[in-house]
């Protein structure tokens, strides 16, 4: 079986970031430049140019021709990168650049790069000229007018570029004075929010000053690499270096993987096993605002600053406390950050592992004792694997073990819970599988224009054949989105929750210093997408990844989150079917009873009512993107925002696990004995006592072969 990186993110330590949005933060090398400085390509980079493009346009799954049309989504992408908000450029050098639209192309095949760093510099002259208007604006001892009736709005991917410096001058004034009503709104002086802001954009300026060839280089080819599919990039020496460290030394600090975008720090992915995973308050997409070290310490605030720089302040020795202030991924425009406080340590690999309760579920006034076995990713120890070892990490033996133990206090039926799992171990997504199957094929993998290969189950034996039912959200990818989809293909158990990630593509990592063993400068390392993920029924995970059978309320539009939600995402599309058989455990009558059976609970169970409710109100709020920069009218909003965000929370969308209303706002820990009721996993256990009723009925089985 071949070795695939199938994992939504990579697992790696805290800080490491990919993409043209990120890749401004990347390690120092050599002497600081000015920002009056120009930033010139050095010799290796023509040759790592022309091997990236070489690697991209004859091996990457797509097979996309380097041409015109291409060459406009590169040239998108990379003035994306350097100015994603429009907040530096103006519509001038927009037109100027425009005529080199068409000729990215041509410079990547030519090993051309004198444009791509004019562009980046032309940027570099309009944040100085911004830099200047900030530092005067805040030099004012009452720099805002918060009297005044004026708005701003936030989304700035549908603004025009401004056709002038004094309207670029007036956008950035709006944003200083949004910032500055947070901080104020936040309990800071007057004299303490001018000063915070003089620091935010001085760290900035410094931070720009450090950006060299390297960085600049890396976002050029990453344009070129996520036109062809978001997860296909380039990693410049530096961050390949930093890569490979990452991934062999101890994890150790929050983890959370970082990365910079839009000014802020965001979290690309909470790792499994580390502090933020079991305290359950840090998730996906969270943008972190500030930091402070110990229970006492002065909150540093890290808007403006670069990832390298923010992660400095956020690692640290085992057993430190951190506390962080956070704005939540879903919060509405005007929301008050929250404070988390974290003790920092290794990262536990048996916090990784699979888990399992037994809830008790009432429904139609029965009580069903029903299994839950959470699964965080798909682990495996291939090492230990390889030696033989007897008791190496494998999800499908911890699973197993966890079976056996709920079989034997008696459990009515078992629930996997995969939500938020972004993926993992191939091979443990199709053993796993084969605990509630008899034998057959799990997934097809397809290189390109080659030949497919069919991944199966081969073990005849059953570990569990009662009822079953698979929880995915938004966030489950991948590996996770293999095994539910073989169950569902299967006709083994009910998928419940939301459709899934869409991940269905298979990368390789390629070092270009292995394509040149003579060449003595590092040239980095390429992320190559080379293989997508099929059902058995032949449709692709890709794009559309799984859609429940029974789709409960979701707080996300259907492309907010995704692979949907990127512009080059590659395909669905399908293939031919596998031969295999299916069970007798669902099919489409008890499908459809089990829909009617939660519609009706839709219309009469008070606490999904006001779940639906709660979720319609919540995004209405989110689509609205205008902040009001009046202090009166924005303490409204924010009050507003406060409570739509506890009603949310008293419903369980929130991932915190502690009632956050009633925690100590320091440290914003639970109370030991309160636990959030999940209503999600309730309504998924109501479905699945209904499939065990169902099941019982003999004229809803039968078995059909496929």
């Amino acid at each position: 079986m071949k070795k695939y990186l199938i994992t939504l993110i990579p697992v790696v330590l805290l800080g490491w970031q990919r993409g043209p949005v990120q890749e401004k933060a990347l390690v120092k090398t050599g002497a600081e430049t000015s920002i009056e400085d120009d930033i010139k390509p050095v010799a290796s980079q023509y040759k790592a140019e022309e091997l990236t493009t070489r690697i991209l346009s004859s091996y990457h799954y797509r097979k996309t021709k380097l041409n015109d049309s291409l060459s406009a989504a590169i040239y998108d992408k990379y003035i994306d990168a350097i100015d994603h908000g429009k907040l530096y450029y103006l519509a001038s050098d927009i037109n100027e650049f425009d005529k080199y639209k068409d000729s990215f192309d041509d410079y990547l095949q030519k090993r051309e790069l004198d444009v791509p760093f004019q562009i980046y510099n032309v940027f570099r002259k309009r944040f100085k000229e911004r830099s200047d208007y900030i530092q005067t604006l805040l030099k004012k001892p009452e720099p805002f007018d918060y009297t005044v009736d004026e708005s701003m709005n936030t989304d700035r991917e549908k603004a025009a570029w401004a056709k002038s410096a004094d309207e670029l001058n007036d956008t950035w004034r709006k944003y200083l004075k949004s910032e500055a009503l947070d901080l104020k709104l936040s309990g800071k002086a007057d004299t303490a929010v001018v000063s915070t802001l003089r620091d935010r954009y001085k760290n900035r300026d410094r931070a720009l000053g450090r950006i060299r060839t390297e960085q600049v280089f890396q976002m050029f080819m990453n344009a070129y690499a996520e036109s062809m599919d978001p997860h296909t990039s380039y990693m410049a020496p530096t961050s390949a270096d930093r890569f490979k460290q990452e991934i062999s030394q101890s994890l150790e600090g929050i983890g959370a993987i970082l990365r910079e975008e839009d000014n802020y720090i965001k979290i690309v992915e909470v790792i499994p096993g580390g502090p933020a995973f079991k305290g359950k308050q840090l998730k996906k997409e969270d943008k972190i605002v500030a930091v402070a070290q110990g229970d006492e310490g002065k909150m540093v605030d890290i808007i403006g600053w670069f990832v390298d720089d923010a992660v400095k302040l956020i690692k640290g020795p085992k057993s430190t406390v951190v506390r962080l202030q956070v704005i939540s991924a879903d919060a509405i425009p005007g929301s008050t950050p929250k404070e988390y406080r974290l003790v920092r340590e290794k990262i536990k690999l048996e916090e990784q592992r699979a888990k399992s309760e037994i809830v008790s579920v009432t429904n139609a006034n029965k009580v069903y004792k029903i299994g839950v076995i959470d699964v965080p990713l798909f682990y495996r120890d291939f090492e230990g694997a390889q030696h033989k070892e007897k008791e190496f990490s494998s999800t499908t033996r911890d699973v197993q073990k966890l079976i056996t133990e709920l079989q034997a206090s008696n459990v009515e039926g078992i629930v996997i819970d995969l939500r938020n799992n972004g993926g993992g171990s191939l091979t443990e997504a199709v053993s796993l599988t084969g605990l509630f199957i008899n034998r057959g094929p799990v997934v097809q993998v397809k290189e390109g224009p080659g030949e497919v290969e069919v991944q199966s189950d081969n073990d005849p034996s059953i570990a569990y054949d009662g009822p079953l039912a698979v929880m995915v959200n938004r966030f489950s990818a991948s590996a996770s989105e293999i095994f539910a989809a073989a169950i569902q293909d299967y006709k083994r158990g009910i998928i419940v929750g939301e459709q899934t990630y869409g991940k269905g593509t298979v990368q390789t990592l390629i070092d270009l210093n292995q394509w040149v063993p003579k060449e003595t400068e590092q040239l980095g390392q390429v992320k190559l997408t080379v293989a997508k993920f099929y059902r058995i029924n032949g449709s692709s995970t890709q794009l559309k990844g799984v859609m429940p059978d029974m789709e409960l309320p979701t707080a996300f539009k259907v492309n907010e989150y995704g692979e949907g939600s990127q512009p080059s995402a590659l395909p669905w599309d399908q293939i031919a079917s596998s031969r295999y058989e299916l069970t007798n455990n669902v099919n489409p009558k008890i499908v459809d009873q089990l829909r009617d059976k939660y519609k009706q609970r839709l219309k009469t169970d008070e606490e999904l009512k006001t779940l639906v409710k709660t979720l319609d109100d919540f995004k209405e709020a989110r689509e609205n993107k205008v902040v009001s920069l009046q202090e009166s009218k924005r303490k409204l909003e924010r009050d507003e925002a406060e409570k739509k965000r506890a009603a949310m929370k008293q419903l369980g969308e929130d991932t915190t696990d502690g009632d956050e209303e009633e925690t100590d706002s320091k440290t914003a820990e639970a109370p030991k004995d309160k636990k959030k009721k999940d209503v999600y996993l309730t309504e998924t256990g109501r479905i699945l006592a209904d499939l065990i009723v169902l099941s019982k009925e003999p004229s809803l089985a039968g078995a059909k072969k496929k």
